[in-house]
């Protein structure tokens, strides 16, 4: 299992780095369009929505998506559309507070969310302002790179608190969703970020101001990483199931690789987009 879990992982990452640094915008989005209409394939079966109704998702989705790609392909990233966008990633920001409150207090909280419509409109919440903040994070000056650096806080993260939680992970951060998760690996995690945003900071000469600001918005960053990481958790406990799917081997499904992503994505690009990151780079 862990010879093909890293055999996995190394795939996907030769392809992520290949959409990444190699393809133009329009083709970078499309694919990303691709894997986030896999990934609602799978949020339709946490819904526990039947393969009938799971067309009809991935229909709602896949137009949410079209018509927000509208919007981006015509988008002045120096003008006041950033503004709008900005305005977009806030309501997602804030729905991510939302999903922590359900996190904690799950399984009553399940009376509010617990119907099949209502987590499939989650899936809506959750995946179409992550694929928005992928590409606007693309659109910006070193954006590629933007993307990629994302990805190492959600790895730092997820590195920090397993060495840390194994070591000291006494109290547990959600004994009802993640009984493997501690308050210790929890802070060990922040911890790892904070190293990484300040190493960021240092080799780009970043003024006080905005190391700081960007520090923060990188440690929220990775808050946000672990909510989306218990709420997919929730849904599965919710439903039943171990794996989102099958599709990866080793690694479970589409879901199970994006759902930390689908939190810090839209956190890290406020991040960016008010401490002008980009132009430091």
């Amino acid at each position: 299992m862990l010879k093909q879990r890293i055999i996995t992982a190394l795939v996907l990452l030769v392809l992520f780095a290949g959409v990444l640094f190699l393809l133009p915008m329009q083709w970078y989005t499309l694919v990303f369009v691709a894997v986030i209409l896999l990934g609602g394939w799978e949020w339709a079966n946490l819904s526990n929505l039947n393969r009938a109704l799971r067309f009809v998702f991935l229909a709602a989705l896949g137009t949410t998506l079209v018509a927000t790609a509208e919007y981006v392909f015509a988008m002045d990233f120096s003008s006041p559309d950033i503004d709008r966008a900005r305005q977009i990633l806030a309501i997602a920001c804030g729905w991510w507070a939302l999903a922590f409150l359900w996190v904690q207090s799950y399984p009553a909280s399940a009376v509010l969310w617990g119907n099949r419509w209502v987590r499939g409109l989650v899936g809506l919440v959750v995946l179409v302002p992550s694929w928005l903040s992928l590409v606007i994070l693309r659109g910006l000056d070193h954006g590629a790179w933007l993307v990629l650096y994302v990805v190492a806080i959600v790895v730092a993260a997820d590195v920090g608190a397993y060495f840390v939680g194994r070591k000291f992970g006494k109290r547990k951060l959600a004994r009802e969703v993640s009984p493997g998760k501690s308050w210790e690996g929890f802070f060990g995690g922040l911890g790892a970020c904070l190293i990484l945003a300040l190493i960021t900071s240092y080799l780009f000469e970043l003024p006080l101001k905005n190391t700081l600001l960007f520090s923060f918005g990188v440690l929220v960053t990775a808050l946000a990483s672990v909510i989306g990481d218990l709420l997919e958790s929730m849904f599965k406990r919710h439903r039943g199931i171990k794996d989102s799917s099958h599709i990866l081997p080793g690694h479970g499904g589409v879901m199970d690789r994006l759902d930390s992503l689908t939190a810090a994505l839209p956190v890290f690009t406020m991040a960016a987009l008010a401490s002008e990151l980009p132009k430091y780079l």
